[in-house]
């Protein structure tokens, strides 16, 4: 790990607070580039994903996909934390929080949109970032490339009805532009542009031209990261200065659900005999949210100022700093889980 990956939360931290600072200071810019958007997908922001996980795409022998099934296992630990705990467990703790230990500190006609922002991040597990944070504990690039796609096709089918189920209603309008799309620039584009590069490279120069462009690329990815967040808290820095306390209260559940479902899906990993390069991606990816859906779908439903909007934009304050510190646990962790497993 390189003195600038060891030190990834300190940036993570400073740009949080350069975003919150430079969207506060020049609204207009970030609403400019806000603006710059197909069915409520940031393209700017799209753009700077592809930065992020194309030199991680690189890394993964496309013709050894089938290498997934020496890990059913682990593909079934995550598949069972998505879909069966984690949009539930959020129900219970924004119900218990929110609903109830932090109601009087609340506005109260929010309560409910609160709640609802909370289920609605929960309800889609990430796709783009947890590249990241699989290449950053050095995870089994094939099972997370696999489970990433298992989730995205599973996630057009389950997302309204799961959603629909927890808030209550019959019907919900899911922002299926905003899905499907999404799903096309964070996946299938990048995945296509990576396959097409890679096999170019090796064609063209070998095993050591490829060593050689991912050790150029790596920082790349690294500083797209730091750009997205300056970005996605530019364009939120107004509301998280209004309201820090409300802030501060929707992270708790938010911080607990995470914690909760990555020490589970660890755990399950454990006792079913799944491998660390596996354990490690599935409780990140059990455990991280789809937060660009998330805040569209809560726009959508509730509206810009609703109390759904800001529980989803909490979302995203928390993920990135709450997933480096589970990226730490799980490779501080390795030699206690492969003793275990032993």
């Amino acid at each position: 790990m390189t003195t600038f990956e060891r030190y990834l939360s300190i940036w993570v931290a400073l740009c949080i607070v350069a975003g919150i600072g430079l969207g506060a200071a020049a609204p207009r810019l970030f609403e400019v580039i806000a603006s710059a958007e197909v069915a409520r997908v940031n393209l700017p922001v799209a753009l700077l994903v592809w930065l992020m996980i194309i030199p991680m795409l690189l890394k993964i022998d496309f013709g050894a996909l089938g290498q997934v099934r020496h890990h059913l296992r682990g593909v079934g630990v995550t598949l069972f934390i998505n879909w069966a705990v984690k949009p539930f467990s959020m129900a219970l703790l924004g119900t218990v929080f929110i609903g109830w230990l932090f109601r009087p500190l609340l506005p109260a006609d929010q309560i409910e949109s609160y709640i609802a922002g909370l289920i609605l991040l929960a309800a889609a597990p990430c796709t783009a970032m947890v590249f990241v944070w699989s290449n950053l504990c050095e995870g089994e690039p094939h099972y997370t490339l696999s489970q990433v796609a298992l989730n995205d096709l599973i996630m057009v089918f389950a997302f309204a009805p799961i959603v629909g189920l927890l808030l209550g209603v019959a019907s919900i309008t899911v922002p299926w532009d905003t899905l499907l799309l999404s799903v096309v620039l964070y996946i299938v584009v990048p995945v296509v542009i990576a396959h097409l590069m890679r096999r170019q490279v090796l064609r063209s120069g070998g095993q050591e031209a490829l060593d050689g462009l991912l050790r150029r690329l790596g920082p790349v990815s690294l500083l797209a990261l730091l750009s997205t967040l300056v970005l996605l808290f530019g364009f939120q820095g107004e509301a998280i200065l209004d309201q820090p306390l409300v802030i501060v209260l929707l992270a708790v559940p938010i911080l607990i659900q995470v914690y909760f479902n990555a020490g589970l899906a660890y755990w399950l990993s454990r006792k079913l005999g799944v491998a660390w390069c596996v354990a490690a991606p599935a409780a990140l990816i059990g455990a991280s949210n789809f937060f660009e859906l998330a805040v569209a779908a809560a726009i959508s439903l509730f509206g810009l100022e609703s109390g759904a909007a800001i529980a989803t934009v909490v979302g995203v304050l928390v993920e990135v700093p709450v997933m480096l510190s589970v990226v730490a646990i799980v490779k501080r962790s390795r030699g206690w889980y492969e003793r275990s497993a032993a």
